[in-house]
């Protein structure tokens, strides 16, 4: 396996007036990363952004390995599935261009749509299924593969994304497996990712500090699971998603792609890359 760091992880400090997005390459090759993936932002509005990321990555000697953006299937361009479709598959072309491989995107957010016929998984999963089957069949002409991750409630628990992907039948799509955000939807990481080990694509390791939701809240940096546990994220190792089981799981499921350092903590976010990535090489072997 190799590590790469998302965007995301480093908070603030893809400001210009601090790293930028293209000074994160730099920061990630001297961290030690294999690769960097981008996360959907205001630089993508940038004319020939993705070109200059390309390119850094290239002077850098780092592989830019994925893009992971927002889309809703159910809500999302107004409810019209065709304008969803071709907005996200706009975006396909903005993952070619950067030299990304893989390309993350949602389905649907929150606890499901509002009109009455789509509140249950499977009464959405027909329209969230043509919505991702149409998007990867575009993509896969572009010589990328696209994911959905275990995300945004809706479509969170292994059992509703694995009967996703096999809806959709086709091989260009499959799973981005986030080992920690199954603790989201109140589900014990280690047998969700166990589930889900046969479809990854590729891997966010993230963990989580973790209290009971009959404690009283915690209070800032703390949010609150779909059955109202409370949540706060950590430095990899340092929390309760039980990163190294699963680490174990997906090496003895034949997964040998990328696992990618997400950190969402309180901590400084420079430290908290480098401790989680330093624990996350140690998990690996």
């Amino acid at each position: 396996m190799k590590t790469s760091v998302t965007s995301y992880s480093f908070g603030g400090y893809i400001a210009e007036d601090r790293l930028g997005y293209l000074g994160l390459i730099n920061k990630a090759k001297e961290m030690g990363f294999d690769g960097i993936e981008y996360t959907d932002g205001g630089y993508m509005n940038e004319p020939e952004s993705a070109k200059k990321i390309r390119e850094r990555a290239a002077e850098q000697g780092i592989e830019v390995v994925a893009l992971a953006v927002g889309a809703n299937f159910i809500q999302g361009s107004g409810g019209n599935l065709k304008d969803e479709i071709a907005r996200v598959c706009r975006i396909v072309d903005y993952a070619a261009e950067m030299g990304a491989k893989l390309m993350r995107h949602d389905v649907a957010y929150g606890f499901g749509g509002e009109r009455k016929h789509t509140r249950g998984y499977d009464d959405a999963l027909p329209r969230l299924a043509e919505g991702c089957r149409e998007v990867t069949k575009y993509a896969e002409q572009k010589g990328v593969k696209t994911m959905t991750e275990n995300h945004g409630y809706f479509s969170q628990d292994a059992l509703r994304v694995e009967k996703l992907i096999n809806t959709v039948g086709h091989d260009n799509f499959g799973a981005l497996v986030d080992l920690g955000n199954f603790m989201c939807a109140d589900e014990d990481p280690s047998l969700s990712v166990s589930i889900m080990a046969p479809y990854a694509f590729h891997v966010h390791a993230k963990d989580f500090h973790y209290k009971s939701g009959m404690d009283i809240n915690p209070g800032t940096g703390w949010f609150q699971t779909r059955a109202g546990n409370y949540l706060r994220g950590a430095i990899i190792g340092h929390g309760e998603a039980k990163i190294y089981q699963s680490i174990q799981t997906l090496k003895k499921n034949g997964y040998d792609g990328y696992v990618t350092v997400e950190f969402e903590g309180m901590e400084d976010n420079l430290r908290g890359i480098e401790v989680g990535h330093a624990n996350l090489k140690r998990f690996i072997g």
